[in-house]
């Protein structure tokens, strides 16, 4: 048997343990048709990314369930990789060659393509060597990437089957545009920020008459793109002038009263001033009563020469001088302050600019529903269940996807277009000539596609479609997605119904819903905050195991989880407990000893019938996915049955070499090590294969040997029952010596008195162990108190009362010294407390809350004082 160190060191082992299982490919899965396959697509981490906790805590999941499945037998498949992140990633290299003095412009699209591209190879796998920090057990041979050759088929074959079905179509539409980033954006990449902000009341002058129109805008500077002004065709107020027009102020231009059902009279005035290309309301309410579309913006958040003055000016300086013009002529009747929400994007914390633009859309409605109906149908599931509402709320709602980009980094839009005829033809790749008029004066599409568009194919172009490739066959639909609850959206829904559409089949059977980690006073990790933890900086410090236990352990799905260093440090002692309880075994363990199996004692079989349980209670938490609770009972029985409690109760025998149940006691101490560091593997990798690959010799790694189940021969419930009985004595007695400060290597004689002859029997039969648990001089048993002085301390336990000699227990003088001590002080605290509640000069002035806390204290030492007044009168006696 090999030699384990003194003290457990990850700096040492983990790059050790790693190599070794990347050198035996033990991460490498081949399609095995004689196992079931089970497979995990890795939500794959942006380019530009470094790993931090959420990261860790993702993977951490994936992992577990990876390894779990992989020692039960499983063809089991984690496929890994990174995500090209269009805008990021573009944001990234425009920043880098900024420093250079040069622009996107100044190289070109090629030039520029060749940097993206160097920043890839740079960046681009450096997560993912993170990752193996943390010890994920990916199949590193089978790294993908969104613009990988395979993928970028996968993402052609897409976009031209969905034109074909006449789902992806080109139009003018209200998006989200980024002046910053200068693109647009999903729905879901903006996040809707508090700010302060003001309600600016303006008069709209009625033609032909003296009266006015007032309404309240939030962005004075769109009124310039304003082509209506709307009420509610049921708004009595306002029905002599439907039909009637009004000046835009500034511009002096005569608009429309329209009626439309989208204003709400009850809010404001009842008025809404509509600028379609501005407002995606307005928009729709510009298709109903076919109104112009005037967009007043520059791409760069500037006025255009549409805003007439004001051309060229930023929008919130043109906001400040119409509000300035508006104020000298007139129409401004006050300005409100408000705090609103506005929407930002999510990357550069710009505020976005609702405009219309030219785009390649989605058509949604259709398919949609195969997504909606896989869900209603249980075929998809969500843990926790909760989730699939916020799945359905999206679907229930969903608009066309705008998935246009102008961004040059990502996958180009396969639109070429005819300059001679006008015509558009999409093809894989370049037809070289116009396939309506035959000219060769075409030009392809300048945008790129929304990384998510290339994403919602993860599930199957990383494993080969659009070919029909073995893998494919094997492991898809894939078993399970690990992700968190904020891109059920962004991701999992475009994943679900691209899997319908191109497959016919869901991406994958369960979606493991996680939450956020936060600091430890419940608030997000951010630059701003300065309270971000860098997992690989606690890795270094502590190492990959503890890091994995602390992220695991009383997290359960969905929710989010705070991040305590004092659970860190708990988990890091959990690792010298393990360490230490195996080195123990091991440096008792004699080459060559067989196993006595008539010889198991009821310690013995007490233990193995908890391990043998524990098996079968983790298999079934890891099944519903509730990592967290698994890892919890595997570490409880670890420290505390195991280490605190079994190994206590084996010592007498192992230090006793003729002891004739010495073998069996050995033997059993090495089995159920083990089944417990193999339930412990999935969630702490490095230690348990360290150890395992000491404490036995027949196999090579503990990840690939057999995961624990449950075996009836090892259900011992008899022998639980006696043993527990035997716990619950010691915990008994240990509490009675630490109320009586009664030291530790302060041995007394224990009486045990029962008229059941069974629970004799096991007091009898355990006292090898029970002696020395209960810190006891010698043991007896018997039937009754004959004997047993009057002094004598008792506790109850079921069927039984255990008896302590008082004299044994405590040296009266000294203990009579101590309480009188003790009462004094108390004495004294009653006194002041009850003057003081006495006092009514105190009473009259202090707060309800204070005098409740008072009188508390009154109660508190009354009673203590009443205790010590009572073990006084014992010893007294």
């Amino acid at each position: 048997m090999k030699e384990l160190a003194k003290n457990f060191d990850p700096s040492v082992v983990e790059e050790r343990l790693y190599n070794k299982w990347m050198e035996k490919k033990y991460f490498h899965t081949e399609v095995d048709k004689t196992k079931e396959p089970f497979c995990i697509v890795m939500p794959p981490p942006n380019i530009t990314g470094q790993l931090h906790m959420g990261h860790a805590l993702d993977n951490t999941m994936q992992d577990i369930l990876i390894r779990w499945k992989r020692m039960a037998g499983y063809n089991a498949l984690w496929v890994p990789g990174i995500d090209h992140a269009s805008i990021s990633t573009e944001l990234k290299v425009v920043q880098k060659m900024a420093s250079e003095g040069l622009t996107k412009e100044d190289v070109g699209r090629e030039g520029f393509l060749e940097r993206a591209w160097a920043w890839k190879e740079e960046y681009g796998g450096i997560i993912l060597n993170q990752l193996r920090k943390l010890g994920c057990s990916c199949d590193w041979d089978r790294v993908r990437f969104t613009m990988d050759e395979g993928c970028s088929e996968a993402v052609l074959e897409t976009f031209c089957r969905l034109y074909e079905k006449g789902y992806i179509y080109r139009g003018e539409k209200i998006i989200n545009w980024c002046p910053e980033c200068q693109t647009t954006i999903s729905d879901a990449e903006v996040e809707h920020v508090d700010m302060a902000g003001h309600f600016y009341h303006i008069n709209y002058p009625i033609v032909g008459s003296d009266e006015k129109l007032r309404l309240a805008t939030t962005r004075p500077e769109t009124m310039l793109g304003d082509t209506a002004v709307a009420v509610h065709p049921a708004d009595e107020r306002y029905q002599h002038l439907i039909g009637k027009t009004c000046i835009v102020p500034v511009l002096n231009k005569e608009v429309p009263i329209v009626a439309d059902e989208y204003v709400d009279r009850e809010f404001g005035t009842g008025v809404v001033k509509i600028t379609p290309a501005h407002d995606p309301n307005d928009f729709e309410v510009g298709l109903r009563h076919d109104l112009p579309r005037i967009c007043v913006m520059n791409d760069d958040g500037t006025m255009n020469e549409k805003a007439g003055r004001f051309a060229g000016m930023d929008r919130l300086e043109a906001r400040k001088e119409i509000v300035k013009q508006l104020d000298e002529e007139g129409y401004l009747v006050e300005i409100e302050d408000i705090t609103h929400a506005v929407g930002c994007h999510e990357r550069c914390h710009a505020p976005i600019e609702p405009m219309i633009k030219l785009q390649w859309f989605v058509k949604m409605d259709e398919l949609a529903k195969p997504a909606i109906k896989v869900y209603q149908d249980q075929e998809l599931k969500f843990v926790p269940e909760r989730f699939g509402k916020i799945y359905m709320h999206w679907l229930d709602n969903i608009r066309d996807w705008c998935i246009s980009r102008q961004l040059w980094w990502g996958h180009r839009i396969p639109a070429y277009y005819c300059a001679d005829c006008g015509h558009i033809t999409v093809a894989k790749e370049n037809p070289g000539k116009c396939e309506k008029c035959g000219s060769a004066n075409i030009k392809q599409d300048e945008d790129t596609l929304d990384t998510w568009f290339s994403s919602a194919l993860w599930p199957f172009s990383t494993l080969g479609w659009p070919h029909e490739t073995e893998e494919l066959k094997h492991f898809y639909p894939t078993s399970v997605l690990v992700t968190g609850y904020d891109i059920i959206f962004f991701w999992v829904i475009r994943m679900v119904f691209s899997g319908m559409e191109q497959i016919g089949e869901r991406p994958f059977n369960d979606v493991l819903i996680h939450g956020l980690i936060r600091d430890d006073q419940g608030r997000k990790f951010s630059k701003s905050l300065g309270n971000g933890i860098d997992p690989l900086e606690v890795i270094a410090n502590y190492g990959a195991d503890p890091l994995r236990l602390m992220l695991i352990t009383g997290n359960a799905p969905g929710n989010d989880m705070r991040f305590y260093w004092e659970r860190l440090d708990n988990c890091r002692n959990f690792c010298n407990k393990m360490w230490n309880a195996s080195r123990f075994v091991m440096m008792n363990m004699e080459d060559g000893e067989e196993p006595k199996f008539l010889m198991l004692t009821s310690a013995d079989k007490w233990i193995l019938s908890k391990v043998n349980t524990l098996a079968k209670e983790v298999q079934e938490s890891l099944s519903k996915y509730d990592l967290g609770l698994a890892a919890q009972k595997v570490y409880d029985f670890i420290w505390d049955e195991y280490c605190d409690w079994y190994i206590e109760m084996v010592k007498p025998r192992l230090y006793n070499k003729e002891d004739s149940t010495r073998a069996a006691a050995l033997w059993t101490l090495k089995q159920v090590l083990i089944n417990a560091l193999k339930l412990m593997h999935p969630f702490m990798p490095f230690i348990t294969e360290e150890l395992f690959m000491h404490i036995q010799d027949e196999e090579e790694t503990i990840m690939t040997s057999q995961w624990p189940v449950y075996k009836e021969e090892w259900n011992f419930k008899e022998n639980e029952a006696e043993i527990d009985a035997i716990k619950e004595a010691v915990r008994n007695i240990r509490n009675i010596r630490a109320e009586m400060n009664v030291a530790p290597s302060k041995k007394v004689h224990v009486y045990v008195v029962s008229e059941n002859e069974g629970v004799r029997y096991i007091f009898e039969h355990s006292k090898v162990f029970f002696k020395t648990l209960a810190h006891a001089s010698e043991v007896t048993v018997q039937t009754d108190k004959a004997g047993i002085g009057e002094d004598a301390v008792s506790v109850v336990v079921q069927d039984a009362t255990i008896y302590m000699p008082l004299a044994e227990l405590v040296d009266f003088a000294k203990e009579i010294e101590r309480l009188e001590k003790e009462k004094t002080k108390l004495e004294k605290e009653v006194d002041r407390v009850v003057k003081k509640l006495a006092n009514q000069g105190f009473v009259a002035k202090a707060p309800a809350h204070v005098i409740e806390e008072e009188k508390a204290k009154e109660e508190k030492y009354k009673a203590m004082l009443a205790q010590v007044e009572e073990r006084l009168a014992q010893l007294k006696k």
